[in-house]
């Protein structure tokens, strides 16, 4: 009987072939993988849009007009995570004069609980005798650091027609290259750049 000396065991093209694989592999889902975490991300600009919306309209039913807000933060360009920022609100915040005294997010009771990856403003067109009053609210950041902005943007349609019937002005605005001037669509939070991160 003759015995088999041959040992088992892997060639050295079987093992790689095997790291070939693993790297076709990754190649495909690492990208995959972060391009879900930066879409994930986004999610913080819709929840706060909506809490500045809902503390926009308690602000109206109390003041029959809206607050604007500085950008908080850092403006733009955000790929980590920065402390909400802004300041306390004015004593003179009252119905008089509420357009110049009232500008600060805290004026609206609205403050997010710890940092955020966006940058946030919010701009009003005052009430008037012809015109309803409006307010505009946007989110700017840099998540992928690429050094181009992505946002969201949000608009009352309060005038006839359901668009926003004012143009409303801010940093996010102006970042967001006039993602909802005077004619976009209302009540919606609107993904200014799809895609982009």
């Amino acid at each position: 009987m003759r015995k088999n000396n041959k040992k088992a065991g892997f060639t050295l093209i079987e093992l790689m072939i095997v790291v070939a694989i693993i790297g076709i592999l990754a190649a495909i889902a690492i990208p995959n993988f972060i391009r879900y975490q930066l879409r994930s991300k986004t999610t913080e600009a819709k929840t706060v849009i909506g809490g500045i919306k809902t503390s926009e309209e308690a602000f109206r039913a109390e003041y029959d007009d809206y607050c604007s807000a500085p950008a908080t933060g850092n403006v733009g360009l955000l790929t980590t995570k920065a402390p909400w920022g802004g300041a306390a609100c004015a004593a003179a915040c009252a119905r008089p004069n509420i357009v110049a005294s009232c500008v600060e997010f805290s004026c609206m009771g609205y403050l997010p609980s710890g940092e955020v990856y966006y940058s946030y403003d919010t701009g009003i067109v005052a009430a008037a005798a012809a015109q309803p009053a409006e307010f505009k609210t946007g989110a700017i950041a840099d998540l992928d650091g690429d050094g181009t902005n992505a946002g969201f943007a949000y608009g009352t349609g309060n005038g006839t027609g359901g668009v926003l019937s004012a143009a409303v002005s801010g940093q996010a605005e102006a970042e967001l290259n006039g993602c909802l001037s005077g004619t976009g669509p209302a009540g919606e939070v609107i993904d200014c750049t799809p895609n982009v991160y």
